[in-house]
């Protein structure tokens, strides 16, 4: 029986998890894979142990298009708490800094041009980037000075939500890939002079992916003892998924063949697409592969290993 629960299935899908705070999110990878007893997993962008919201992760195939989906927008709904600065830029860590002053809604309004757009961002700390070779948060718990070099980020929308009183400020933030949410709390802070870090986050969008559609561990898991794997597969949304910002393109199966075994095709005709770049194809409605489209040519780029 231990056997027979251990072993492993070919899952293939997404799965909107919506994370709870507390958690890491290797975590709930783990958590989701062990209750589809999924071969391979993975995620579409880390929230911290304090964030919460969704976490897209990737079950068997769709693992191949998590790239996809990491380069779409996020969308964050967080709070500041002003007064203080901590050394990881979020409620879980050490203050550092501390100021008496607290902004009015006016000067909060006024500063939030200054984030909107390409801005220059340095990343905080406590940070997966990686300096010569080591995670800039194994060196920072270690006491070692962390120096990240400020990059630029893309942040298309900044709005003020709410003022539930003096000390806090709720806000959205719409941005591209690599932004961090902590650190514009730290620069809106030293902007108006108060300081200021995260104290609650809670992510709402990750691309195609939003918190409204999301599902919570428990209630997988409850799922899972209630109906098993069929209730489970029921909530599996398909590869396609992390794939919505692709054009689409259905081929023959002959035409299908040719790509799985490695092969180009020739796109023509007066129905040819009048497309390049990178594209989603499929034959009769299943996945076959990744392809590029290159003058008239179809060339594979990666296959989908799925039943035919």
């Amino acid at each position: 029986m231990s056997q027979m629960r251990s072993e492993k299935c070919d899952v293939h899908g997404w799965i909107a998890l919506d994370k709870q705070v507390g958690q890491t999110s290797t975590a709930a990878v783990t958590a989701v894979k062990r209750l589809y007893r999924a071969k391979k997993a993975g995620h579409a962008g880390t929230l911290d142990p304090l964030a919460s919201g969704v976490l897209p992760i990737a079950l068997g195939e769709a693992t191949k298009t998590v790239p996809f989906v990491m380069e779409g927008r996020k969308v964050y709904r967080f709070s500041v708490r002003w007064g203080i600065e901590t050394d990881t830029d979020d409620a879980d860590g050490r203050p550092l800094e501390t100021s008496p002053d607290r902004p009015s809604p006016e000067a909060v309004r006024a500063a939030l041009p200054n984030f909107t757009g390409t801005i220059e961002q340095v990343p905080p700390r406590f940070s997966a980037l990686k300096i010569d070779g080591e995670r800039a948060y194994d060196l920072a718990r270690e006491g070692e000075e962390v120096v990240l070099s400020p990059r630029p980020v893309e942040v298309h929308r900044l709005a003020l939500v709410d003022i539930p009183d003096s000390d806090h400020a709720v806000f959205e933030a719409e941005c591209g890939k690599g932004t961090y949410v902590r650190a514009l709390a730290r620069d809106l802070g030293r902007r108006l002079g108060c300081l200021g870090h995260v104290n609650e986050l809670r992510r709402m969008r990750v691309g195609p992916f939003e918190a409204a559609g999301s599902i919570t561990l428990n209630e997988l898991a409850r799922l899972g003892e209630s109906g098993g794997k069929e209730a489970l597969a029921r909530v599996l949304k398909p590869i396609e998924a992390g794939l919505d910002a692709l054009p689409a393109l259905s081929v023959s199966r002959a035409e299908a063949q040719r790509l799985v075994l490695g092969q180009s095709v020739l796109l023509r005709g007066r129905d040819a697409p009048l497309i390049e770049g990178l594209v989603s194809v499929s034959a009769q409605g299943a996945l076959v592969a990744l392809a590029e489209v290159e003058q008239g040519a179809l060339k594979p780029r990666r296959i989908f290993n799925l039943p035919r």
